[in-house]
């Protein structure tokens, strides 16, 4: 019997857009006593984000920093906000999209890894073959 070998790591982190991140962080560390980390502008995703940090895992808060951001179109269906996406880890960035082509998985945009708020490589898999979520793997060694 042959072994099968996962694409996926350990669940990284739980992302929420929200149309006020301060408002939500405020909402989760006064209600919730979670631990919130500073914020983090990222011009090339679009957003402003914070960490929540909980003891196996995190929740992103992801809010628009313009009108062109991904996250504005989400905020235009979900106005209150909504789980945006889930983020899984893998060993080998380039490994995992390759594996991923060959089932056929879609890559969103042009399949190149670009920095995420970690500083590590990430790609986003296309939500339609995976029952209409958004998946991000991160590349942690």
């Amino acid at each position: 019997m042959s072994k099968k070998v996962s694409n996926i790591g350990r669940l990284n982190h739980i992302a929420i857009a929200v149309p006020d991140i301060d408002k939500a962080s405020n909402a989760w560390e006064k209600a919730l006593g979670a631990k919130i980390s500073s914020p983090q502008i990222l011009p090339e995703h679009g957003v402003k984000v914070v960490f929540i940090e909980a003891p196996n895992t995190k929740v992103e808060l992801l809010e628009p920093l313009d009108q062109n951001s991904p996250i504005s179109k989400f905020l235009l269906k979900n106005p209150n906000g909504g789980m945006h996406h889930i983020c899984y880890e893998v060993e080998d960035i380039l490994t995992a999209s390759k594996k991923l082509i060959l089932s056929g998985a879609k890559i969103l945009g042009d399949g190149t890894p670009r920095i995420g708020a970690h500083g590590n490589p990430v790609i986003f898999l296309n939500p339609s073959d995976f029952s209409g979520t958004l998946i991000e793997l991160e590349e942690v060694k």
